[in-house]
C-alpha cells in the first residue's frame, strides 16, 4: 500500500538532547541543562547549590519522584559534564543537517524550540531576538527544503529561573509566561509553521517530574497533590495556547502529544486486567482532557479517594472545555505489561519506567520489548477513544 502524496513522513529530535549552543547568543539555563550525564550503572544527576555556597548532586532515579536536600535549588556545578551543553551541536551544524534530512526524503521534522532561549529567565518583557533569529533562519532551510515543520513548544524544557523562582509548574504563575512565549512564536512563524504541540509527553510530569516538568520536591511534601496541581496549570496553559494559536491563525493546528504504549495484563486474571485498565488510566488523564475538554470521572474519583484538591481559577472549566485540541500526537517505543501483584523476578526496562517482561515479545539491549502490534494496539485504542487525527511523533524498534 502506498502512502498518499500528502503523508507526514520525517523524524524528530528535542532541542535539550540535540541543539547544544547550551550558552550562546543570549540563551537562558533550563532545567535539563543542570542534568549530568549517567552510564549503564549510574544513574544522571541533578547538581544544586545550596545559599551557604555548598554544592552537590543528587541521582534522578527513573520512575520515582525527585527530591532536592533541605535549601537547595538546582543549579551548574563545575567538575560535571553536562551532556545538553553540546549535544551534537545542531545550533551550528543545522544548515547541513538540515540538507541530510532532505536527502532522505523527509516531508516533516518535528523539533522543539528551546524556551529559554527566546526568553532566558520566563519573563522578560522583551524576547531575545538572536533566539528568534536562529529558529527562523532554520525554518527558513526547512521550507526551501520542502520539508514541513513541526514545533513542540515545551519539550522538557522549563527555565531553570522559573524552577528557581516559583517551583516550575506548581505555580499558576507559569501559565502567564508560557503563554507570553506562545503568542511570542505564534505570531513570528505565522504562515511558517502549522503544526504544534504544546508539550512533550505530558504525562511524563507523573512519573519523572523533575525531567518532564522541572519539578523537584522536598522532604514531606504531598508529592501526588504537588503533581496534579502542576498538571492542571499545564493543562490549562495548553488550552489557553491552542486558543490563542487558533485565534492569530485559524490554520495552525494544535496537538497534544502522549508517551504512549498499551499496558498488558500480566494474565487473564480480573484483577490483572483491572491493574492494565488502571495503569493506561493514568496516561490516558491528561488526553482525556486535553481532547475532550473535562477531568474525567475516574480522575475526580480518584482525587476524592486521596483527599487531592486542586485549586482552580472559576474560568478554568469553560476554558478547558472551549479548547480542546485538533490532533493527538504521540511517542511509541513498545507495549507494558503490569499485574496486580508483584514479579520482581521478571521486570525489565521501558521508556522511563520498569514494566513486567512480555514472554512473547523480543527485548532490545536496552531491555526495551520490540511489539510492533503493539503500535497498531495502541493506535486503534487512541482512535477509538478520541476519533481525532493520530500523529506518531516518536517511535522505537
Amino acid at each position: 500500500m502506498a502512502f498518499k502524496k500528502d503523508f507526514l513522513w520525517g523524524g524528530a529530535t528535542a532541542a535539550n538532547q540535540y541543539e547544544g549552543g547550551f550558552a550562546e547568543d543570549g540563551k537562558g539555563l533550563n532545567a535539563i541543562d543542570v542534568l549530568t550525564n549517567g552510564s549503564a550503572t549510574e544513574p544522571r544527576k541533578v547538581t544544586w547549590v545550596r545559599s551557604d555556597g555548598t554544592t552537590g548532586a543528587t541521582p534522578l532515579e527513573w520512575g520515582s519522584a525527585f527530591e532536592l536536600p533541605a535549601g537547595a535549588r538546582p543549579a551548574l556545578v563545575d567538575g560535571y559534564y553536562y551532556p545538553s551543553h553540546t549535544a551534537t551541536d545542531f545550533y551550528h551544524h543545522y544548515e547541513e543537517d538540515l540538507k541530510l534530512m532532505a536527502e532522505m526524503g523527509f516531508k516533516c521534522y518535528r523539533f522543539s524550540f528551546a524556551w529559554s532561549r527566546i526568553f532566558p529567565t520566563g519573563e522578560e518583557d522583551v524576547p531575545n531576538e538572536e533566539g528568534l533569529r536562529f529558529y527562523e533562519e532554520m525554518i527558513d532551510e526547512l521550507l526551501r527544503n520542502h520539508i514541513e515543520p513541526v514545533v513542540t513548544i515545551c519539550h522538557f524544557d522549563v527555565p531553570l529561573a522559573l524552577e528557581q523562582k516559583y517551583g516550575s509548574w506548581r505555580s499558576r504563575k507559569l501559565i502567564d509566561a508560557y503563554l507570553r512565549y506562545c503568542e511570542v512564536i505564534f505570531k513570528r512563524f505565522h504562515g511558517k509553521v502549522q503544526y504544534w504541540m504544546t508539550f512533550n509527553e505530558i504525562n511524563m510530569l507523573m512519573h519523572l517530574p523533575f525531567m518532564g516538568a522541572g519539578i523537584s520536591f522536598h522532604e514531606g511534601e504531598n508529592e501526588m497533590q504537588i503533581k496534579y496541581q502542576a498538571a492542571h496549570h499545564e493543562l490549562v496553559a495548553s488550552a489557553l495556547a491552542t486558543k490563542l494559536a487558533h485565534e492569530i491563525n485559524p490554520d495552525n493546528k494544535i496537538g497534544c502529544m502522549l508517551a504512549a504504549g498499551q499496558f498488558y495484563p500480566y494474565s487473564c486474571d480480573p484483577e490483572d486486567i483491572w491493574a492494565a485498565m488502571e495503569k493506561d488510566r493514568v496516561n490516558y488523564f491528561f488526553i482525556d482532557v486535553q481532547s475532550r475538554g473535562e477531568y474525567p470521572a475516574y480522575a475526580k474519583k480518584q482525587m476524592m479517594r486521596e483527599n487531592i484538591q486542586i485549586l482552580t481559577e472559576p474560568e478554568d472549566e469553560r476554558i478547558l472545555r472551549e479548547n480542546t485540541v485538533d490532533y493527538i500526537a504521540f511517542s511509541y517505543y513498545s507495549s507494558r505489561m503490569t499485574s496486580a501483584h508483584p514479579h520482581p523476578e521478571i521486570e525489565t526496562s521501558g521508556n522511563a519506567f520498569k514494566t513486567l517482561r512480555n514472554p512473547y515479545l523480543k527485548a532490545s539491549e536496552w531491555g526495551w520489548q520490540i511489539d510492533p502490534v503493539g503500535l497498531r494496539i495502541t493506535m486503534n485504542c487512541l482512535y477509538d477513544r478520541y476519533q481525532k487525527p493520530l500523529f506518531i511523533v516518536e517511535n522505537g524498534l
